[in-house]
């Protein structure tokens, strides 16, 4: 077997004195160091005293696989190549996972080098539940598209963790308290680890009204879960009662949705007309 190997280090956040020691003696021992950025993990390096012995390769999205099946050669032939991300684990959504699969197919070794991650640090500060949780990546960038999503998160049970680009964080947020309700509880993490770091608590409603000021800074939100929704026939059969009784529907489904916690009114509506083309 060849004595290569494929390392995935994680990167600090923000404070450069939160690299592990093996993270040290990776960048100065490996062979190739490919890098989501170049110039970021130069100053990495050079904020940690090390002197990066090895040949230093990009590897962001756009040229991830054209890189990887030199690389893997590398390795076969008995190289040590470091993968590591701007800030973070790699693969998280982040650059690598080409790369470890392929490592993985060729039968070469595959080796990880633990430490910070945006998702575990924003749950553990974020005081919502962590005994079960679930990671979607960065938010959709499009309108119509995010509020898709945000729709498949409304019955999800376990606390959501996932990253939303500062410009678009007010618009994402919006879109939440429509989707979701503007109670549900959630938090905003900017800038993790670092100088500024801010961890805002509260509603959904909260926090979306705080982020129209304009926000700045690496985002992570943590989303927590969906209360265990209220049995949805018999609210039906509630809205269809005030409707025989004079109420239009919208106005049923409102008043029906404000006496029962975590029920959105859109959501009664939709089922409202559901049974009855069901029925």
């Amino acid at each position: 077997m060849t004595d290569g190997r494929l390392l995935l280090g994680a990167t600090p956040l923000g404070q450069p004195s939160d690299a592990s020691p093996r993270l040290i003696n990776a960048l100065r021992d490996a062979d190739v160091v490919a890098a989501e950025d170049t110039r970021r993990v130069r100053t990495l390096a050079a904020a940690l005293d090390v002197v990066i012995s090895g040949r230093v390769v990009s590897m962001f999205d756009q040229v991830e696989a054209a890189r990887v099946p030199a690389l893997v050669d590398e390795i076969k032939a008995g190289a040590t190549v470091l993968v590591v991300s701007d800030a973070g684990m790699p693969l998280i959504s982040d650059p690598g996972y080409r790369m470890v699969a392929a490592c993985v197919a060729a039968g070469v070794p595959v080796t990880c080098l633990p430490g910070p991650s945006a998702v575990t640090t924003a749950l553990a500060v974020s005081g919502l539940p962590s005994e079960k949780f679930c990671f979607e990546g960065f938010a959709p960038r499009k309108g119509a598209a995010r509020r898709t999503w945000l729709a498949t998160l409304a019955d999800e049970r376990r606390t959501c963790v996932f990253f939303e680009s500062p410009r678009r964080l007010a618009a994402c947020l919006r879109d939440a308290v429509d989707e979701l309700g503007g109670e549900r509880p959630a938090v905003v993490c900017r800038e993790l680890t670092k100088v500024h770091e801010e961890v805002l608590r509260g509603s959904l409603g909260e926090l979306a009204a705080w982020a129209e000021d304009g926000v700045l800074g690496e985002i992570t939100v943590v989303l927590g879960g969906a209360t265990p929704r209220t049995d949805l026939p018999s609210l039906v059969a509630l809205v269809e009662g005030l409707v025989a009784e004079g109420s239009r529907v919208k106005d049923a489904c409102g008043e029906v949705a404000a006496a029962h916690p975590g029920v959105r009114s859109r959501q009664l509506y939709d089922a409202v007309l559901q049974s009855r083309r069901d029925g």
